[in-house]
């Protein structure tokens, strides 16, 4: 992994209103790492990732994302003009809970709409890298297939695609499998540990807890818009040092070694 941090966030602030939802986060990810981040709800971890998106925009603090550093100085904060910050946007690819593709395209036009619109791509060119993209995901025979006739994990599938194609330097995934039926999570966890293993930089926010510890690198508890906890899941899962992470993971367990139980009856 590199030594230089591909995204470094310090001090970031962010309050709507008088609730204030990020206090003061500093957070660094190397290149290749997977960070898993865990919380209850209301933490502030999907605010956390839209930050570093910037689809909200922090009142304090400093991101970088490789070259690019942004400053947030609340009403005297620049932001980068629309094409600056579309290209800033395309090299954070971020998958949210509900999949927003374009209902009026088919798999495939999903998959080519930023790289040719953004980024300028010839048609021909992103169309065969779109799908490339499909294949990797395992949807090429629904390339021209249109959401409606997609299942939920298919649908989140392609959604994943399309951030991909955008060659983002870090994914960012919002609860991926959040709004999806329960058999149809493996499909999507399937294809992130895949990224995983080819080195893809990743910032997840996920309950599910067993895949936070396979796949994360390092894991965040995320508590009233602080991180209680970082550090690796050998620790941050599995011997938390704080009594808040225990009890969050306490019904995890409670639930993982009823399934142990049942599974040895």
């Amino acid at each position: 992994m590199s030594e230089r941090p591909l995204i470094e966030i310090t001090r970031l602030k962010k309050a709507f209103g008088q609730n204030v939802v990020l206090k003061d986060i500093t957070l660094q990810v190397r290149k290749g790492e997977v960070v898993a981040m865990i919380g209850p709800s209301g933490s502030g971890k999907s605010t956390l990732l839209r930050c570093i998106n910037l689809l909200s925009v922090p009142n304090a603090g400093c991101i970088t994302v490789g070259e690019q550093t942004i400053e947030f100085n609340g009403a005297h904060t620049t932001l980068p003009n629309e094409r600056q910050l579309a290209r800033f946007r395309a090299s954070t690819g971020m998958v949210f809970q509900h999949f927003n593709l374009f209902p009026h395209m088919t798999a495939l036009q999903n998959v080519m709409e930023g790289p040719v619109t953004v980024l300028k791509t010839p048609k021909a060119q992103a169309q065969a890298e779109a799908r490339a993209l499909l294949a990797k995901v395992g949807l090429l025979d629904r390339a021209d297939y249109y959401p409606d006739k997609l299942s939920g994990g298919q649908k989140q599938r392609v959604a994943i695609a399309r951030a991909l194609a955008m060659k983002p330097a870090v994914m960012l995934f919002d609860e991926a499998t959040s709004a999806l039926d329960p058999e149809l999570v493996g499909e999507v966890l399937n294809v992130i540990k895949g990224l995983a293993k080819e080195g893809m930089t990743m910032i997840l926010v996920t309950h599910e807890i067993a895949f936070a510890r396979e796949v994360a690198d390092q894991v965040i508890f995320m508590r009233d818009g602080v991180v209680a906890e970082y550090g690796p899941p050998s620790i941050v899962i599995d011997h938390p040092r704080q009594d808040a992470t225990r009890a969050f993971l306490g019904r995890f367990k409670a639930s993982e070694a009823a399934s142990a139980s049942a599974a040895a009856a």
